[in-house]
């Protein structure tokens, strides 16, 4: 299984950012997944993985289950708590195209977040999953499973979505273990040089 981020801008999520009855709670709905068309990192999400996906997560959120999602792109799948900005309260699928609406929470981050967009500052979204990516040069995805939506800023340009070094480093063969084992190494400097190393080994093969 593959490590999957993909973003989307303020304006191509089609995002809306409304105030509740009671003007407390800030929430931003829109797509937060595209289906059927080849994105910025060269994948193709058929519409019944993104519609089987959805499902679940919905089905979770509607069973009780907290979806929080976070600021920016963090490292990995496990959502941290300190970063945490805002929780998953719907998603659906309308055409193509998965959508949610997220609820931004009083958290440290969440703050951030609500004053950035009452300030008119257009934030974007990144959906967080993981996936099998086939290698035929497709670019399809399979098994997909959706695991958060977080909010990103804005890039600076269109299309402007490099893949991250970090997502190119899970997804090579011995790259996650060998992130896991530099946590573990953590002190030993001789260790850490060899792991940065090979590290870097990786990285070189990528470019």
């Amino acid at each position: 299984m593959n490590y999957l981020r993909e973003s989307l801008s303020f304006d191509q999520a089609r995002m809306v950012v409304e105030s509740a009855n009671d003007g407390k709670d800030l929430h931003m709905k829109g797509i937060v997944i595209q289906g059927g068309i080849r994105n910025a990192n060269q994948r193709v999400y058929p519409v019944n993985e993104i519609g089987r996906a959805v499902t679940t997560l919905n089905d979770q959120i509607s069973g009780g289950y907290s979806v929080l999602g976070e600021v920016d792109h963090p490292e990995g799948l496990n959502i941290n708590l300190d970063r945490v900005s805002h929780m998953i309260t719907e998603m659906w699928m309308d055409g193509p195209n998965g959508y949610g609406k997220l609820k931004i929470l009083p958290t440290p981050m969440g703050a951030l977040v609500k004053t950035m967009l009452e300030s008119g500052v257009k934030l974007g979204v990144s959906s967080r999953g993981s996936g099998n990516v086939k290698e035929d040069g497709s670019g399809e995805v399979s098994e997909f499973e959706i695991i958060t939506v977080d909010v990103v800023a804005q890039p600076s340009a269109p299309g402007a979505y490099p893949t991250p070094i970090y997502e190119h480093i899970m997804n090579t063969k011995g790259g996650y273990k060998a992130l896991l084992t530099s946590k573990e190494v953590q002190g030993n400097k001789q260790a850490q040089k060899y792991i940065a190393e090979s590290l870097l080994n990786i990285i070189d093969r990528l470019q």
